[in-house]
C-alpha cells in the first residue's frame, strides 16, 4: 500500500532494517498470490458463503489468492513432519501411530481469525494427505460465566487469567498424543456461556487446528522460578491473522451492528437488551466495550505474541490480506 512503512502492523520494528537477514521472508499479496498458479481451486462461492463470518468480505478471489497457497504450504509441512516422524521411527527401531498436526490460529476479537480458521479447514480437508481436519476454538475453555462471576472476571473475559488453561492444555495434549477420543466443551455464542450439556468430541484426526485469542502466549513462570508448557508447545505451525488496531477497532464496532439487528434480535440471547439500542447508543456501547476489554486485551496480551507466529497475515482496510510474512528460524 502506498506511503505504508514496510513494517507498519508487522513484527518487525520500526528501528529494525528489514532485509534478507530478517527471520522473516515476506511477500506482498501479488508474490504470494502467485504460489498458487499452478494449483486448482477446490472452493466454489457457495463454500465461500458458507464460511464467511460476519462482517467478513470474504471472497471467492481471497480464498483463490491468499488461502489456496496457504494450505499448500500447510500441506507441505504436514507431509514432510510425517516424513521426519518416520525416519526416526526407523532410526529407533520403533512403531508409533501417526499423531495429528496441530496448527494454532491467533489474533484479535473481530479480526477475521475464525473465519480464517474455517477456510483452512476446509481447504486442508480437500488435501489427500489430510481428509480428516478438525476445528476447536477456545471458548470452550473460558470459565463458565457463574465461575467468572464469583472470580470478579465478568470484564476480563477473553483476558488470559478466564481460560481454564489446564483443561486446554490436557485436551491438546491428548489429541496431539494420539489419543482415540478427546472431548471438550461447547461454547454457545448466543447465551455468551458454557453449555453443560453439549461437548466437542474429536476422533484422531490428520489434522487439528486451535483458534482464539491468546493460543500464542508464552509459558507462565511459577512461583518458584520454573516454566510449564504453552499451548504452542503443542503446535506444529501457527498462525497470527493481523491488522492496525484501529481497523479491527471499526470492524469490532461495525459487526456489533449488525448483530444488534441479528443475533441480539433473539430473546435468547444474552445481549438481547443491545437490540432495542438506536444507531448512536449501539455505535456507542460497542466503542465502550472496545476501549475497556478487546482494546486493551489487544495490547497487552494479543499483539505481543504475534512474532511467536510462524505466519503472518496481515490485513488491509477492506479485510483482505495484504502482506504475508513467513518465519524462515
Amino acid at each position: 500500500m502506498a506511503g505504508t512503512a514496510p513494517w507498519a502492523g508487522s513484527p518487525f520494528k520500526p528501528d529494525q532494517p528489514h532485509t534478507s537477514h530478517s527471520p522473516f521472508a515476506e511477500l506482498d499479496r501479488q508474490a504470494w498470490a502467485r504460489l498458487a498458479d499452478t494449483i486448482e481451486q477446490p472452493l466454489n462461492q457457495d463454500d465461500v458463503d458458507r464460511l464467511r463470518g460476519i462482517g467478513e468480505h470474504l471472497s471467492l478471489n481471497e480464498v483463490e489468492q491468499i488461502y489456496l497457497p496457504l494450505s499448500r504450504l500447510l500441506s507441505i509441512y504436514v507431509e514432510s513432519a510425517a516424513q521426519l516422524r518416520s525416519a526416526a521411527n526407523e532410526f529407533l527401531g520403533e512403531q508409533t501411530l501417526r499423531t495429528p498436526f496441530v496448527i494454532g490460529v491467533a489474533g484479535s476479537v473481530a479480526v477475521g481469525k475464525s473465519t480464517t480458521a474455517r477456510v483452512l479447514q476446509e481447504m486442508l480437508r480437500r488435501w489427500p494427505s489430510t481428509p480428516r481436519v478438525e476445528l476447536v476454538t477456545t471458548d470452550g475453555f473460558l470459565y463458565p460465566n457463574a465461575e467468572l462471576q464469583r472470580r470478579g472476571l465478568m470484564d476480563r473475559k477473553g483476558f488470559p487469567e478466564a481460560y481454564d488453561r489446564r483443561a486446554l492444555l490436557r485436551m491438546v495434549s491428548e489429541v496431539k498424543s494420539g489419543k482415540p477420543e478427546v472431548r471438550a466443551p461447547w461454547y454457545s455464542h448466543l447465551v455468551y456461556d458454557i453449555v453443560p450439556d453439549r461437548e466437542v468430541v474429536i476422533r484422531q484426526p490428520d489434522v487439528l487446528i486451535v483458534e482464539g485469542l491468546n493460543v500464542l502466549q508464552p509459558a507462565r513462570v511459577r512461583e518458584d522460578g520454573t516454566t510449564g508448557l504453552a499451548l504452542s508447545d503443542f503446535f506444529d505451525f501457527s498462525i497470527y491473522v493481523d491488522a492496525k488496531p484501529k481497523h479491527i477497532e471499526q470492524w469490532y464496532v461495525d459487526r456489533f451492528m449488525r448483530w444488534r439487528d441479528g443475533a441480539f434480535a433473539d430473546p435468547q440471547s444474552y445481549f438481547h437488551q443491545y437490540s432495542f439500542l438506536d444507531d448512536d447508543q449501539a455505535q456507542a456501547r460497542a466503542t465502550d466495550i472496545w476501549n475497556r476489554i478487546n482494546g486493551p486485551n489487544l495490547r497487552a496480551n494479543i499483539a505481543p505474541t504475534r512474532s511467536r507466529a510462524r505466519l503472518v497475515m496481515a490485513k488491509g482496510e477492506d479485510h483482505s490480506v495484504s502482506r504475508v510474512l513467513l518465519r524462515k528460524v
